[in-house]
């Protein structure tokens, strides 16, 4: 059943159906929320961020219209917002950052050397994503992790396509900058990116 149908047929009463949007979207918005946060050292509190982000949208789902924006985008519009907001509470707080993994795909046919090396790789892009501003981490994880399109991501961030385009444009530079020092071959490598993304299913 398609988003919209689903979102008819809950408007309608039937909120028990909630539970299949929530399905359909928690991992991502949870992965989304966590690289929010994980900078700030609040990745553990990415639970609660993406909770309250499927809460806040039940609570608003009446007001909701698609005909301006996809449910997905109005989703990780307010994600962005709670994650935000967490964010700005614990701003004064001085918090060590912490070494929280999210699950990577484990299957692989390469090599146990390779599969270690491309870890290692995968773990230095996740560092150097932390690194960047909120912006423009936010921009390359929509695009990068979430396969979102610049439209999508601009209705995201409340930016223009080609500020979407140029956040992206500085991450990638700011990432092959801080990684060409540590190892030789390319930085910007599709298949690490895709082993940051989510399981389907």
């Amino acid at each position: 059943m398609e988003d919209s149908q689903l979102i008819r047929e809950i408007k309608a009463g039937n909120v028990e159906l909630y539970s299949v949007l929530m399905r359909r979207y928690q991992r991502k918005i949870l992965a989304f929320t966590y690289y929010m946060l994980k900078s700030a050292g609040l990745g553990h509190l990415a639970e609660d961020v993406s909770s309250e982000t499927f809460y806040k949208a039940f609570k608003s789902l009446q007001s909701f219209r698609e005909v301006e924006a996809s449910f997905s985008t109005w989703l990780y519009t307010i994600a962005r917002n709670t994650a935000l907001s967490e964010l700005r509470r614990h701003r004064a707080t001085n918090v060590p950052l912490e070494d929280g993994e999210l699950v990577t795909d484990s299957s692989t046919d390469a090599a146990p050397e390779q599969a270690l090396l491309r870890n290692e790789q995968v773990g230095m892009v996740r560092s150097a994503i932390d690194n960047l501003p909120e912006k423009q981490r936010a921009a390359l994880i929509l695009r990068e992790y979430d396969q979102m399109d610049y439209q999508e991501i601009a209705r995201i961030l409340g930016q223009s396509i080609s500020s979407v385009k140029s956040l992206l444009f500085r991450a990638r530079l700011s990432i092959k900058n801080q990684l060409e020092p540590y190892y030789y071959g390319p930085v910007y490598d599709e298949e690490i990116y895709k082993g940051m993304r989510p399981n389907e299913g």
